[in-house]
């Protein structure tokens, strides 16, 4: 069995070098989709034989992407643009475009005119836990098997999709293993590590990064828990995919013992049906999909309930909101969320966050005064 040091290597060196993962796929013969946030069905890219390939961005400054957008757009849908217009993303067959907000709907038509790779455009209905809203998914899942057949110029079976969400359903069971395990033994796992554990499965064939994740998850179940005397915080927000601001956790002994991040777990929290039709499966496990700022939520208050829960169940004595920036749906639910954290006992931090930012400085401050504050309350014993 690897030991975690080992095994904490190999997922570091994937999620920093992603290119390498594409050309290595590309010499084995194999297709690539990228998968733009949020709720990709992966599952229908691997059934294709195909390697789905996760695109949140990447940290720098867009320059080409600035003919596509106004500056108010965020960060996100701007960098992929910007990586689609550099060649970044020249290995890829095709962009699975998934449009869940008001930037991202003309964002992929933006990528559609100036990107010179083909673009798969789903509309994720918001209605999606009525019967005519998994019926109308379906169908969407059902027209993107069609198109990606031809890019794949192979059929896509029944038996082929149940498969690859057999493959899916453990990988996320690993990883949402491997989150439990962070938080029963905080201060064993660095935030930096974490991350980049969870990032590296962008990038791997879901097969790969779950065998891999065993060893990781039998090493760390073998550990003894680390005497941490520093503070268990949660994660809120669209991502937190910078090392620099990560290693500020670490750095002021800020344990991250759980996350709502959509690069994380909010991604993993549900599995498909392996039996019965599997494209139905598919449909039925994005309607169960919840506690998202993007997804509509027609009882308005489980969404706070569930942040409540979160920071109750993982113990935490705080909140750290990255906000990125001109994310209006993250900023629009930012009071409820503030609300929920203040009921749940916990205090509340907030962070700008961007893929332009390169001086963390505010932030190394505000992090340094947020551990203060908690080692105040710790003393005073509220």
């Amino acid at each position: 069995m690897a030991s975690i040091k080992e095994c904490l290597s190999e997922f570091a060196h994937v999620a920093r070098h992603p290119e390498e993962q594409l050309k290595k796929y590309r010499s084995q013969g194999m297709k690539a989709i990228g998968c733009t946030p949020y709720y990709a069905p992966e599952e229908l890219i691997e059934a294709a034989g195909m390697v789905p390939f996760g695109l949140w961005g990447k940290a720098g400054v867009p320059k080409k992407a600035r003919e596509y957008f106004a500056s108010f757009y965020c960060s996100l849908a701007q960098m992929n643009m910007e990586m689609a217009l550099d060649g970044s993303l020249d290995g890829l067959s095709a962009v699975l475009f998934s449009v869940l907000c008001d930037t991202l709907r003309p964002a992929s038509q933006n990528f559609k005119v100036g990107a010179d790779i083909p673009m798969l455009f789903l509309a994720h209905p918001q209605n999606r836990r009525t019967g005519y809203g998994v019926t109308y998914f379906a169908q969407l899942l059902e027209n993107l098997c069609t198109e990606l057949e031809k890019i794949s110029d192979r059929p896509i079976g029944e038996e082929d999709i149940r498969r690859a969400i057999r493959i899916y359903n453990e990988n996320r069971r690993e990883k949402r293993r491997f989150c439990t395990l962070c938080a029963e033994k905080a201060g064993l796992i660095s935030a930096v590590d974490r991350h980049l554990v969870m990032k590296a499965s962008y990038f791997m064939r879901k097969e790969e990064h779950s065998r891999l994740l065993r060893e990781l998850n039998q090493a760390l179940e073998a550990a003894a828990v680390p005497d941490f005397s520093g503070f268990r915080v949660v994660t809120s927000g669209i991502l937190l995919d910078s090392e620099k601001l990560l290693q500020l956790f670490d750095q002021y002994q800020l344990a991250i013992v759980g996350d709502d991040l959509a690069q994380e777990s909010r991604g993993i929290r549900v599995d498909a049906a392996e039996e019965g039709d599997p494209i139905r499966a598919l449909a039925l496990q994005f309607s169960r999909q919840n506690q998202d700022p993007l997804l509509y939520d027609p009882t308005i208050y489980s969404r706070s309930s569930y942040i409540k829960r979160l920071i109750r169940d993982s113990h935490a004595d705080g909140l750290v909101q990255i906000m990125m920036v001109f994310c209006d749906p993250e900023e629009l639910e930012f009071p409820d969320l503030s609300r929920a954290v203040s009921e749940a006992g916990a205090s509340l931090l907030k962070l700008s966050y961007s893929h332009e930012m390169v001086d963390f400085g505010q932030a190394e401050t505000s992090l340094e005064t947020f551990a203060a504050m908690l080692s105040e309350k710790r003393e005073m014993g509220t």
